[in-house]
């Protein structure tokens, strides 16, 4: 039941992210000129570095953020928790790349973009980034949670079994060896008091 809770969050999320990036990276751009298409990897981002420390941040920081919630909303709408974490990391970086080229090959077709091969090495490392910080320690809580089961708070599930079990049952099974019962579980009831009458003077 909780994978499809997260499976359906995670879809939901996901859509609504996609949809986010194509209206940002896909709208027509009113621009009296364009650059050139970038095809040699590293050259924006050396473009980028020489404008100066603040717009090169504002620029990579850009590249890095687009799609750097796939790397944790695709594990999400995947909700598998069986998976080896290099497996998850290859699965998801490789989805993010290809979100990326695809962005970059739509952009062809619309005005005022351009294609730039260094936008989808940004991207791409942008996701691998966000699910190594994210997905490992999300599945790792998750597993914890599921194995220690509904009753795994404090006292675990055997406390929870004994917790409609009369006072004296659980204490005297929690002093049997072996089986036999010692003789402390005896009950030997109040030692009875008696009263002492004073003598009067």
């Amino acid at each position: 039941m909780a994978a499809i809770r997260y499976r359906v969050a995670g879809l939901a999320l996901l859509v609504v992210h996609l949809g986010l990036v194509g209206w940002l990276t896909l709208r027509p751009l009113d621009v009296m000129w364009v650059t050139a298409a970038n095809l040699e990897p590293l050259a924006g981002i050396k473009a980028d570095l020489a404008l100066g420390p603040a717009e090169a941040a504002r620029r990579i920081g850009e590249g890095l953020l687009l799609l750097a919630p796939l790397g944790v909303l695709l594990p999400l709408a995947d909700a598998r928790l069986d998976v080896a974490r290099w497996a998850s990391l290859v699965r998801t970086v490789s989805a993010g790349a290809l979100v990326s080229l695809g962005i970059e090959l739509l952009q062809t077709a619309v005005p005022g973009r351009v294609v730039d091969v260094d936008a989808v090495l940004l991207n791409t490392t942008g996701v691998a980034l966000a699910h190594l910080a994210v997905v490992p320690a999300w599945r790792t809580r998750l597993r914890r949670r599921l194995a220690a089961g509904p009753g795994g708070g404090a006292g675990g599930p055997r406390a929870g079994a004994d917790a409609g079990r009369p006072a004296g049952s659980v204490a005297g099974r929690s002093r049997r060896r072996g089986g036999a019962l010692r003789r402390e579980d005896v009950s030997q009831g109040a030692t009875p008091r008696i009263p002492r009458v004073g003598i009067a003077p």
